[in-house]
């Protein structure tokens, strides 16, 4: 492929979903801005899931064996009580965060896989780190975009790829709360000390049936990615901008109740990386406005109870810079191509996590109860781009 396309596209958030569709961009010869309100890519996060569809789309990166050689590759998991420490479950041939062990999902710190992405990207996009954008005005030839520490700009397209509470969405299609779904759970992750000695593991606390907290390390030299958790039929009203509040939130839930969810409580208060929120999904009649236009979470977050939302994210990026490499004299109709390809594959996904979000008890589990997630994955059937130029 030829650099054809020399168009200014900003994208806001330097994201699973806003550095893929970064990578296919520039790809398809396209002038590519990252906004990230983060001073670099955000340390820590979650384990992720790379499946079914999405592993194709990182074979296309040429990212696929590297996505594998950072993997956690768990060998196993167990789930304990918390009051007592006894070990009441353990599965040496799949995870409840990863699925089968034998699959050929690749199960990834969000991290890890920002850095591939971003290294993929490498100096071919201007980024703007410790930045956001103030007000879009746009028209119908482009959009002149003003940030809160850099000149303003005018792009012809602005991709919102900046999460769940994404900041494009607010400023161009409204409100947080005529989009964002609660779906009855908070969750909480950070880094700590792995001073439970965790070897490429990954185990439940659960009180009285209950999961409280999960920790998962990819060897026994490394932190543990920690996350603590509740339930709550109403959401909760907390300042956003508040961790410390947010800390005080998620500890007044945690039970005391043995040696080990009070020492993962003050880790918590000593994480630098922490992050808060309720799982959500964000329902959309339409991604697009104009020329302004959502991907992955910003648009169509799944929610974490399957984990697809990784590989929603990659399916999206690809398929939104590829509809608009192969129409870039008709921008709506580009969009409009993009929406139509997405929408049942999204709808499929949101159906599933919404019907799975209870996990049985710590006491109802046995050998056949932990959820191959393989078999949640939905096909995604792409349309051929290689004849973009």
């Amino acid at each position: 492929m030829q650099p054809s396309k020399k168009i200014d596209i900003l994208i806001s958030g330097a994201s699973i979903a806003g550095l893929t569709t970064a990578y296919w961009l520039i790809k398809y010869g396209f002038n590519v801005t990252v906004v990230e309100r983060a001073s670099h890519i955000r340390a820590g996060g979650q384990a992720l899931d790379v499946r079914g569809p999405a592993l194709e789309v990182a074979e296309k990166m040429g990212i696929l064996n590297a996505l594998k050689t950072n993997s956690t590759k768990l060998t196993g998991m167990s789930m304990v009580d918390a009051a007592t420490g006894e070990e009441t479950y353990r599965n040496t041939e799949q995870t409840l965060t990863g699925g089968r062990l034998d699959s050929n999902d690749v199960e990834i710190l969000r991290d890890d896989l920002c850095q591939i992405l971003l290294d993929g990207v490498g100096n071919n996009a201007r980024f703007l780190f410790n930045n956001s954008i103030v007000s879009i005005d746009q028209d119908s030839l482009g959009a002149n975009v003003v940030f809160t520490n850099a000149p303003q700009q005018r792009f012809y397209l602005v991709i919102g790829a900046d999460g769940l509470r994404s900041n494009v969405r607010k400023l161009v299609f409204g409100k947080d709360k005529e989009f964002v779904k609660y779906l009855g759970h908070y969750v909480a992750i950070f880094t700590m000390p792995n001073f439970l000695g965790l070897d490429r593991w990954e185990v439940f606390y659960q009180h009285e049936g209950i999961p409280i907290a999960a920790c998962i390390a990819k060897e026994k030299e490394s932190d543990i990615r920690a996350y603590l958790g509740f339930e709550t039929p109403e959401a909760i009203n907390y300042d956003y901008r508040n961790t410390i509040a947010q800390k005080d939130l998620v500890a007044e839930r945690t039970p005391q109740v043995g040696n080990v969810l009070p020492q993962i409580v003050r880790y918590m208060y000593e994480a630098d990386n922490f992050y808060f929120d309720s799982v959500n999904q964000v329902i959309m009649d339409s991604w697009s406005k104009g020329l302004v236009t959502l991907v992955g979470d910003a648009g169509y977050s799944v929610s974490v109870s399957l984990g697809q939302g990784t590989t929603v994210a990659m399916v999206g990026g690809y398929v939104l810079a590829s509809e608009l490499a192969a129409q870039t004299n008709d921008i709506s109709k580009a969009l409009q191509c993009y929406e139509e390809l997405l929408r049942d594959y999204v709808i499929n996904n949101q159906k599933l996590a919404y019907e799975s979000r209870s996990e049985p008890a710590v006491e109802d589990y046995d050998s056949t109860d932990v959820r191959d997630l393989g078999q949640s994955v939905v096909p995604f059937t792409f349309k051929n781009y290689t004849e973009i130029v």
